[in-house]
C-alpha cells in the first residue's frame, strides 16, 4: 500500500519557522515527483513546491518568495518542507503528494495519485 504521512505542523508566531516532514511507505520517494500543497479554509488547494525524482529539478509555486525550501533525505525516504519567516496568511493544512505516472513537476492536484492526510500549520501571535 502506497502511503504518505506528514508531520511537523503546529502553532507558530509570525516570523517563526517550521519544518514539515513527509515520510513514504510502500514506495521509494526518490523515484517520484513529490509536491507540497496547502489549503486554507474556503480556498482551493495550492501548490507550493515540487521536487523531481532523485532530488532533481525544483519548481516553485507562485506564492513562494524564497521563504520556503524543499529537500530530500533518501536514506529516510523523507521529503522536507522548510518554512521560514512565517506569516498569518501561511495558515493552512499542508499536504505532501506523489506523482506515480510522470517525472514532471506540476501543481495541478489531480496529477498526484498519492496524498498524505495533511498537517495543520497555524501562524498567530
Amino acid at each position: 500500500q502506497l502511503q504518505l504521512v506528514e508531520s511537523g505542523g503546529g502553532l507558530v508566531q509570525p516570523g517563526g519557522s517550521l519544518r514539515l516532514s513527509c515520510v513514504a511507505s510502500g514506495f521509494t520517494l526518490s523515484n517520484n515527483v513529490i509536491g507540497w500543497f496547502r489549503q486554507a479554509p474556503g480556498k482551493e488547494r495550492e501548490g507550493i513546491l515540487c521536487i523531481g525524482p532523485s532530488g532533481g529539478s525544483i519548481t516553485y509555486g507562485e506564492s513562494v518568495n524564497g521563504r520556503f525550501a524543499i529537500s530530500r533525505d533518501n536514506a529516510k525516504n523523507t521529503v522536507y518542507l522548510q518554512m521560514n519567516d512565517l506569516k498569518p496568511e501561511d495558515t493552512a493544512i499542508y499536504f505532501c503528494a506523489a506523482r506515480i505516472d510522470s517525472d514532471i513537476c506540476h501543481f495541478r492536484p489531480s496529477k498526484f495519485g498519492v496524498w498524505g492526510q495533511g498537517t495543520q500549520v497555524t501562524v498567530s501571535s
